[in-house]
């Protein structure tokens, strides 16, 4: 991602179509799923249009709606799996203690010594609780560190980095 191509949130996923009238569904990724109307046209991972949304109605995990883009089930069907995004700054500041998670990426790891460890290349969430993928600074795989207060006690994403505790490993001493 280039500085000139903005920070994209995930906020959804074509589901594929619904009924026989071009109708679209879309799984949503939002607390609100008919924000995803608001946001105005939802676009590709790269940065290109995906849907523009005209008409919704919610459902239990999304929407069903029309997209300007598509006119028959086919269409609406050949779009299943195709991940929706908001451009970051469309969305408010988080509150004091929040973080959207795509701000993390690309932020610098540092130890308490100061020490950069490596950068955030990208947060999964395998199940139980989000995961930082930190590239290491000195090359090599890249290693997981659980996104809690305990493993990330401070972030300093105005200046690009993260303080970080890595947890002891099994059969490992804590330092004295």
């Amino acid at each position: 991602m280039t500085d000139a191509q903005p920070k994209l949130i995930l906020v959804g996923q074509v589901a594929g179509g619904f009924g026989v009238k071009g109708e679209v569904r879309v799984t949503a990724y939002t607390a609100d799923p008919r924000a995803l109307t608001a946001y105005g046209p939802l676009l590709r991972a790269d940065g290109s249009p995906g849907l523009t949304l005209t008409a919704t109605r919610a459902t239990k995990d999304g929407l069903i709606g029309r997209a300007s883009e598509i006119r028959t089930k086919e269409e609406a069907d050949a779009l299943r799996g195709l991940k929706l995004h908001v451009p970051r700054d469309r969305f408010p500041e988080p509150d004091e203690d929040e973080v959207y998670l795509a701000d993390l990426i690309g932020v610098e790891a540092r130890d308490p010594e100061g020490v950069v460890l490596g950068t955030v290349r990208a947060v999964q969430n395998f199940g139980a609780d989000d995961m930082l993928e930190i590239s290491p600074a000195t090359g090599g795989p890249t290693w997981f560190l659980p996104f809690t207060k305990a493993t990330t006690p401070e972030l300093h994403l105005a200046d690009g980095w993260l303080l970080a505790e890595r947890p002891v490993e099994v059969g490992e001493r804590e330092p004295d």
